[in-house]
């Protein structure tokens, strides 16, 4: 048996992982815990192999309570949110997974089997050079400004019921959508939980520029540069797609 402990503060949340866990035949279900401190104390004195963990709560987020168990008891751990903007950071932590709420029954069950798979190999968790790097992966995640967190290498998107890792290479273009941005690669597009700010903020600025209040482009794929009647250009990429560039952003791609 695998024992599991559920930790969320919405009791909502809580009773439909807990319908979750008791249908599998191999889950016990040793506990629940309403918030971080809650958590901290019942993954010390339950110690669970399976920690289904909320990212935001009160007092202490889920980062934080695995930082502060990790060199006491490190269970596997499901990161459980209802916002897709903290997927990053959870595979930044090691998370086993991440499920977005509301996540189906065969989103659960896919998450079940790869807790099945990562318990059995049997690896020694509580070993002190894999706690000591997970703690650093975590730091970085919370973003501690003891840890400098380096340039976003990746999205986590969202893809009906699955997460998709794409390396940040891959992006031709991201356009703003409101509190959203659209990223387009592969031939498609993806919508993801942030802001244009916030991205430029953390993009490589040596591969990505922002070329207009609703455009970053990834500097790699633009293939020309077309002046445009009132001093606006057109960006073409590689694709073939065209981004509208800004005259108060042409000293991102042109020289003066």
């Amino acid at each position: 048996m695998i024992r599991a402990l559920i930790v969320d503060d919405e009791r909502l949340a809580r009773d439909v992982l807990r319908v979750r866990v008791q249908d599998e035949p191999d889950l016990e279900l040793v506990g629940e815990a309403v918030d971080g401190p809650d958590a901290v104390e019942k993954i010390v004195d339950l110690e669970p192999e399976l920690v289904f963990l909320d990212i935001q709560m009160p007092e202490m987020d889920g980062f934080e309570v695995l930082e502060r168990v990790a060199d006491r008891h490190l269970p596997a751990v499901v990161f459980v949110s209802a916002h897709d903007r903290f997927a990053v950071r959870a595979f930044d932590a090691n998370a086993l997974d991440y499920l977005l709420k509301p996540f189906s029954l065969e989103r659960f069950r896919e998450t079940v089997r790869r807790a099945r798979l990562e318990l059995a190999r049997g690896e020694e968790r509580d070993d002190p050079a894999r706690i000591a790097a997970l703690l650093d992966d975590v730091r970085a995640a919370r973003g501690d400004a003891a840890a400098a967190r380096p340039p976003l290498s990746r999205f986590v998107v969202k893809v009906l019921d699955r997460f998709l890792l794409l390396p940040a290479r891959e992006v031709d273009w991201i356009e703003s959508a409101g509190n959203y941005a659209r990223i387009y690669a592969r031939g498609r597009d993806f919508l993801v939980r942030e802001t244009m700010k916030d991205l430029a903020a953390r993009l490589d600025p040596d591969q990505f520029t922002r070329i207009h209040r609703t455009a970053i482009v990834n500097i790699d794929r633009v293939r020309e540069v077309r002046p445009e009647e009132g001093g606006d250009f057109e960006v073409v990429l590689e694709s073939g797609a065209s981004v509208r560039m800004s005259r108060t952003y042409r000293d991102a791609l042109l020289p003066r």
